[in-house]
């Protein structure tokens, strides 16, 4: 086997060896009654090509032939395709990591017609990263899609830094069931501060509860501590009703994304 020091697989330098890495495969899905005329089709060369591949495959000892027609891969020729199966595997592993990986393409939401190559300014509005033709803007993107107003685009090529604050999170404590439910919450406070946020999260049956109660429906239902530092994350101010047991789990996550917030009772005796 040659050396592979770059880590790159032989049948990526070599045509013949190509060839043997996808006979080899297609023999080792039809064992032992092998068609000639079948690999031919399935990798597209003549079936005096295939011919002339088993009798090398047999003499390296990839192949053992049986009779006509049968034949089966060997220890060796296993060995041979998972070395370079994972010699494969790395490089594209290498590729989709290190090489596409580096050129970032993010998605957002046009706010005009826009053709691929265009320049475009990046704002961020109600939680999502917007696109508006022209360099205007504090921050600018090349487009790498076409988008209408309305739909998504991809942008790369980034230039400034895009201009807003974190959001901020309000965490209301909610009794479990046993304690009291929604029925020891304040709905009218649940109310006024939902009214000061863009998004109502609730976390177990009885924040749902404690929130129809107050006349609100939630914008985020099952609402985890991920989710909820996500949208402050976004520039979003989000009220939480969190049932008690749950309360750390969502402040340990704010912190760690030094997200802004603060807990408020709402519990009435």
């Amino acid at each position: 086997m040659a050396d592979n020091s770059t880590g790159e697989s032989d049948v990526l330098q070599s045509k013949r060896d190509a060839t043997r890495y996808q006979i080899l495969v297609e023999i080792a899905e039809r064992q032992p009654a092998v068609s000639q005329q079948e690999i031919a089709d399935a990798i597209g060369v003549t079936s005096q090509a295939v011919s002339n591949y088993l009798q090398e495959l047999v003499e390296l000892s990839h192949v053992e032939k049986h009779g006509r027609g049968r034949y089966e891969v060997t220890k060796e020729g296993v060995d041979w395709l998972i070395s370079q199966t994972d010699q494969l595997r790395s490089l594209v592993e290498h590729v989709s990591s290190d090489v596409v990986g580096q050129v970032d393409v993010e998605s957002a939401l046009a706010t005009g017609t826009i053709t691929e190559g265009d320049r475009v300014s990046l704002s961020m509005r109600e939680g999502y990263l917007h696109a508006t033709p022209g360099d205007t803007g504090s921050a600018t993107a090349v487009a790498v899609t076409d988008a209408t107003e309305g739909q998504e685009v991809g942008v790369t090529d980034f230039d400034g830094v895009v201009d807003y604050e974190l959001g901020a999170v309000t965490v209301i404590s909610v009794p479990m069931v046993r304690n009291g439910g929604s029925d020891r919450v304040d709905t009218d406070v649940v109310a006024e501060y939902a009214a000061d946020h863009d998004l109502l999260a609730v976390a177990g049956t009885e924040a749902v509860a404690a929130a129809r109660r107050a006349g609100l429906t939630p914008d985020i239902e099952f609402a985890t501590p991920d989710a909820v530092r996500e949208a402050a994350t976004k520039g979003l101010d989000v009220l939480v009703l969190s049932l008690a047991g749950n309360l750390s789990a969502h402040t340990d996550k704010l912190r760690e994304g030094s997200i802004t917030y603060e807990v408020v009772d709402a519990q009435t005796d």
